[in-house]
């Protein structure tokens, strides 16, 4: 896991075509809004965490956030014991990502 400040993470994430945009944060909050082409998998769905997690493709690099930044490192940890070599956390998470409007 690779902890990438806002601009790191935007940079790195425009640049890979093997990137997977994953949002660990509730339904409630991705309803207060998102960062487009996310795909959703609730940390705090362990169960339904876990099943997805297990279908997906270790080979792809995973650009993971939630709120603040812990619930995505501890995805990120996750997936790494799961076998997913390439993850990346958004230290500050999606509070910051709403404030930053340039690379």
């Amino acid at each position: 896991m690779a902890d990438l400040t806002q601009k790191e993470w935007r940079i790195q994430l425009a640049n890979d075509a093997e990137a997977v945009i994953l949002d660990v944060r509730t339904e409630a909050e991705v309803a207060e809004g998102y960062v487009p082409l996310m795909r959703h998998l609730d940390i705090y769905n362990p169960s339904g965490f876990m099943d997805t997690a297990k279908q997906m493709d270790t080979s792809k690099n995973y650009y993971v956030y939630c709120r603040s930044g812990a619930r995505s490192a501890q995805a990120c940890a996750i997936l790494n014991s799961l076998g997913f070599e390439n993850t990346y956390n958004l230290l500050g998470g999606f509070m910051e990502w709403q404030g930053e409007k340039t690379l």
